[in-house]
């Protein structure tokens, strides 16, 4: 059964304080070679602004945000951002932001809101992103949401999208599951096919898993709706 987007924030609210201890350990190693792969294939240069969708508590936006030019994260767990913001406070990143935002509707205009001011900052790049990411968040929703989530990630006109998630590389064995918490993985032909249909050449898959991969997707046109870009 479908959890709704309620249920879902809310479980991973409960959660919130315990997830870096449990991602950070070696108990994860799946789940942190697949991180390791979106940030390296993402490979942001010092002027692009990156788009992290499921930003969890920031710890691919934060790997990003070393090289990138600013970093924006989206979750729809409260206790998530509370922590990324909590975070990025400590550790003095001032390149970063983040707040409430869904696949299917980021909740980004341009303005950065760094959690300290009723008022968000104006950002002079508006709502530019050269960069999309995601690691181990589009799984939630069923293959339709997902297919329209992809559509709203390519109307934002980023040059690249980098997905890791749970995804089929064969037929998915019912018996040897790999993940029993709400995952709804998609087969990597199913992904393919709709990053194509959406105007995305898939240039890189990677394959963690036989159930877990890295897709890399470019702009069929090779610009985006900022221009073109030179390679980092």
């Amino acid at each position: 059964m479908e959890m709704s987007l309620e249920e879902l924030a809310d479980r991973f609210s409960e959660v919130a304080d315990q997830y870096d201890d449990i991602h950070d350990s070696d108990e994860k190693p799946i789940y942190n070679a697949c991180a390791s792969l979106v940030v390296e294939h993402a490979n942001p240069g010092p002027d692009d602004v990156v788009l992290d969708l499921g930003t969890g508590t920031g710890l691919i936006a934060f790997a990003l945000a070393e090289d990138a030019g600013h970093v924006v994260g989206r979750d729809i767990s409260d206790g998530m951002i509370e922590q990324a913001r909590s975070k990025a406070a400590d550790n003095g990143f001032e390149n970063v932001e983040f707040g409430y935002g869904e696949f299917r509707d980021p909740h980004y205009d341009g303005d950065v809101d760094t959690g300290s001011s009723e008022t968000p900052q104006a950002d002079a790049r508006g709502a530019r992103v050269d960069i999309v990411v995601s690691n181990f968040a589009l799984h939630h929703l069923p293959d339709e949401k997902k297919r329209e989530a992809i559509e709203v990630i390519a109307d934002l006109g980023a040059r690249r999208f980098i997905l890791g998630d749970a995804m089929f590389f064969g037929s998915p064995d019912p018996e040897e599951p790999l993940f029993d918490h709400g995952v709804d993985g998609a087969t990597v032909g199913m992904l393919v096919d709709v990053l194509t249909d959406v105007g995305f050449v898939v240039t890189a898959v990677e394959r963690v898993h036989d159930q877990v991969g890295v897709l890399v997707a470019e702009r069929s046109d090779e610009e985006s709706a900022y221009g073109p870009q030179e390679d980092q």
